[in-house]
C-alpha cells in the first residue's frame, strides 16, 4: 500500500482497521521473549515431530525447535492470540512513545519497525545457524 500511496497517490478508506500478519516473525517476538511459552507436553509433541521430520533428507536438523503442521490447534491458537496481542502492542508502544492524535503509529508501521524486525533480530541471535523461529511451521510454503 506504501508505494501506492506515496508513488500513485492512491489513498485507502479503513486502513486503521487491517489486523497484523500472524506470521512467525510477529509471532516468534512474544515466544522469543517469553511472553507466550507452549504448554509442556505441546512443547514435547512439537520437539518429537521436528526429531522426525529432521532425518528427512534436505530438512533442518540442528537448533531444535517445535514442529506442527499449519492445522495443528497449536499453531491455529499461535496465530489467533498472535493478531490479538499484536493490536495491544501498538496501544502500549503508542502510550510509551507518548503519541497522540495523528502523530501514533500505525499499526503498519509499529509492524515493520518493530515487531516484524525485532522478531527477526531475536530469530537471529536465538538460533544464529538457521534464524528459524521459535515454533516451526511444517509447510509446502504457502503458509507464513
Amino acid at each position: 500500500m506504501v508505494p501506492m500511496t506515496k508513488l500513485l497517490q492512491i489513498r485507502f478508506a479503513g486502513t486503521e482497521l487491517l489486523t497484523g500478519l500472524p506470521e512467525y516473525r510477529n509471532g516468534g517476538l512474544f515466544v522469543d521473549t517469553g511472553f507466550l511459552t507452549l504448554k509442556q507436553s505441546e512443547r514435547e509433541r512439537g520437539i518429537a515431530a521436528y526429531m522426525k521430520n529432521a532425518l528427512v533428507k534436505g530438512q533442518p536438523n540442528m537448533e531444535v525447535v517445535p514442529l506442527f503442521t499449519p492445522d495443528d490447534d497449536v499453531i491455529v491458537e499461535w496465530r489467533a492470540v498472535t493478531v490479538g496481542l499484536l493490536d495491544d502492542l501498538l496501544v502500549d508502544v503508542n502510550r510509551q512513545l507518548g503519541l497522540q492524535g495523528v502523530d501514533k503509529l500505525s499499526l503498519a508501521q509499529m509492524l515493520e519497525a518493530g515487531s516484524w524486525k525485532g522478531g527477526r533480530e531475536l530469530a537471529e541471535v536465538s538460533r544464529p545457524n538457521t534464524k528459524e523461529p521459535p515454533i516451526m511451521i511444517l509447510s509446502d510454503g504457502t503458509v507464513f
